[in-house]
């Protein structure tokens, strides 16, 4: 995860500077998609293990927006 968030801040930093060349832009695009698509999966093993809870001391999971019960 760490390269390509480097690599990624690498290019975001030629591009301001000096611009970026279309194979440069076609990777620039892939290495964000496939970061937001890492931390999406992180956001939600971590979030498999969270739990709620209510006043009376009642645990519930926390589940994705739009599933029932």
């Amino acid at each position: 995860m760490e390269t390509l968030i480097k690599r990624i801040n690498e290019l975001a930093q030629k591009s301001r500077i000096e611009g970026l060349s279309d194979a440069e832009k076609e990777e620039q695009a892939h290495l964000r998609a496939q970061y937001i698509q890492k931390f999406r999966q992180g956001m939600e093993n971590t979030l498999s293990n969270v739990y709620i809870v209510d006043e009376k001391g009642n645990k519930k999971k926390v589940e994705k927006k739009g599933s029932k019960q």
